[in-house]
């Protein structure tokens, strides 16, 4: 009995022993970068100009901590393309189509650790010739947001959104398509606010809504469609 309970004991010992060795070492978690140019919501006119089209644009952020490899990605906001581009170094060049809004963020990696750390992320306009206004950028959706299962409160729900556009103070209003079909019609024309509140809903339906944003100059953009279901 005695032998049983020892060997017991030492096993468990050993078990403690192992699972303080395979601990990841302290202070390897890799912290989010800070994005510094192209600036938030600028036109970016310090690209090199590589044709009518195209331009070669660079891309800096400062290093964060605890971080070996950065891996840039950009998002083309007219076409929703996405591509990345991984780096040692804190700044990459990317050639891209002029006259365009994108927006990009940085996810930071340890070789130490799989866990990574993702910026904030940025818009920005890639600047064209002959272009005068620029479209406001598509509105960011905030809730529900993309495959959310929401419940309403009293048969309703809201509606959220946030808009921004290269000069501020030039958004003057948002239509919201909102239904239960992928082709949603217009349900909210050319309100100011932000936001529909009360939305009557059907639990167990899904919905899809988009919203386009309009500036003073008359210019549009698209937030894409965004589907989520009440339960």
């Amino acid at each position: 009995m005695k032998k049983t309970v020892l060997i017991a004991v030492v096993t468990l010992i050993l078990m403690g022993c192992s699972g303080k060795k395979n601990n990841p070492p302290p202070n390897v978690i890799p912290a989010k970068a800070m994005l510094t140019a192209p600036a938030q919501n600028e036109v970016c006119t310090t690209g090199t100009i590589i044709s009518a089209t195209q331009s070669a644009v660079q891309f800096t952020w400062d290093a964060s901590a605890n971080t070996n490899s950065y891996t840039l990605v950009l998002t083309n906001l007219l076409t929703a393309a996405t591509t990345s581009q991984s780096t040692a170094k804190t700044q990459t060049t990317l050639t891209l189509t002029r006259n365009t809004p994108f927006s990009w963020y940085i996810i930071s990696a340890s070789s130490a650790t799989g866990v990574t750390a993702q910026s904030d992320t940025w818009k920005f306009y890639n600047s064209g010739p002959g272009v005068v206004t620029y479209a406001p950028f598509p509105a960011d959706i905030i809730s529900p947001t993309f495959g959310e299962v929401i419940s309403p409160t009293n048969g309703t729900i809201n509606l959220q959104w946030q808009g921004s556009s290269v000069s501020p103070g030039t958004i003057a209003n948002y239509d919201v398509y909102f239904g239960t079909t992928n082709t949603p019609p217009l349900s909210y024309a050319t309100i100011t606010n932000s936001y529909v509140d009360n939305v009557a809903v059907v639990a167990g339906t899904t919905y899809y809504w988009r919203v386009i944003t309009r500036d003073s100059a008359g210019d549009t953009s698209d937030s894409g469609l965004y589907e989520f279901t009440v339960n």
